[in-house]
């Protein structure tokens, strides 16, 4: 139904999707070669002779055709454009490579192409009953795996070694992977917003931990901000207060109908009341689903986005000085009618790993 409101949306007689991750949410296939056509009634996908017997299984029940095609895929799409009379195909333009684009020139020449742009993603920023159930399997891997990698952590030990153990834990526990690379950034490169872990030994001070998991394809992403050592001074736990209240200000307006623009300043509005405006400088959150970042964006750079019931963010404020270190406080939520469903469970007090 969703495709075939598509086509009629964009008064095309056909949608090419080649991105994996679109073919992934539209089709069911979870393989790395496929091509999925849509023509009216008619949803075609073709794949190649090592994915027929996982595609038999995957697309079918969707509703797709199975199609194999050894040599050239792009041939085959251009024979079914022929034999239902396609004049004009949309396709994902964002995603079409120069190569791409000059192969699709070659073989439907006749063919006008429609600009998709965003379609596609945009039509994943409301998740389903099943896609809850499953970001929300993620988070508690991913939650889980923290909870058994926080007490091996001690003054020594270096970073790497903490994600590699954060991520073996979430392997262990039923994730394909984690959702990007690790974020383990102690001390003074706690500063740092996308301090992937590294070389760095760990010592005293601000801990924070950026992570997540890819679970049954679906994404968690969580931050949490520990201390180190026995000696927070006054700055640390103020800091510490601040983020803290700015994440749970937001978290308490999410709802289906506010715009991100205004879910932003909450807490950004509120950092800067305490004086740490200049060291918030990435938007609020974003959303999660089959990409680690997907629509929506929640950020002071969008005006006029709105919130919609069934969609999944995260709400992240954080505070970074250089030279001593930050502090990011990250949740991922449910946008309900009327409220929100926090997902995530970590305890947010300040902690401290005395060891």
């Amino acid at each position: 139904m969703k495709l075939k409101r598509l086509i009629q949306e964009k008064s095309v007689d056909a949608l090419l999707i080649t991105n994996l991750l679109n073919i992934r949410y539209f089709t069911g296939f979870t393989g790395t070669t496929g091509i999925a056509l849509v023509i009216g009634e008619n949803k075609f996908f073709i794949t190649d002779f090592r994915y027929v017997s996982q595609a038999m299984e995957e697309v079918e029940k969707k509703g797709f055709q199975l199609i194999c095609e050894n040599i050239s895929p792009l041939k085959k799409v251009a024979e079914l454009l022929k034999q239902f009379n396609v004049k004009k195909l949309g396709i994902e333009n964002q995603m079409v490579t120069l190569e791409q684009f000059k192969s699709f020139e070659n073989n439907f020449s006749k063919i006008e192409y429609i600009n998709l742009n965003d379609i596609f993603t945009k039509e994943r920023e409301v998740k389903s009953e099943e896609e809850i159930s499953i970001i929300k399997k993620s988070i508690k891997i991913a939650e889980e795996a923290l909870e058994k990698t926080i007490y091996r952590i001690k003054i020594g030990i270096k970073e790497r070694e903490v994600a590699a153990e954060l991520e073996y834990q979430m392997r262990k526990l039923g994730a394909s992977k984690a959702s990007f690379d690790i974020i383990v950034a102690s001390n003074e490169r706690s500063a740092l917003p996308h301090g992937v872990a590294s070389e760095k030994v760990i010592e005293e001070g601000f801990l924070t931990i950026d992570f997540g998991c890819f679970y049954n394809g679906y994404a968690s992403d969580i931050t949490r901000t520990f201390y180190v050592g026995d000696n927070p001074t006054k700055k640390h736990l103020e800091i510490y207060e601040v983020v803290k209240e700015a994440n749970e200000r937001a978290i308490k307006k999410v709802r289906a109908g506010i715009t991100v623009h205004e879910l932003d300043s909450i807490s950004r509005d509120f950092i800067k009341e305490k004086g740490y405006g200049d060291y918030f400088g990435h938007g609020l959150g974003h959303g999660i689903g089959l990409q680690i970042h997907e629509y929506p964006g929640v950020s002071f750079k969008a005006e006029n986005k709105v919130l919609k019931e069934g969609m999944v963010i995260t709400i992240e404020p954080g505070i970074y000085i250089p030279g001593f270190g930050g502090v990011r406080i990250e949740d991922d939520i449910l946008v309900k009618e009327d409220s929100c469903e926090v997902l995530t469970s970590l305890k947010k007090e300040f902690k401290t790993l005395k060891l």
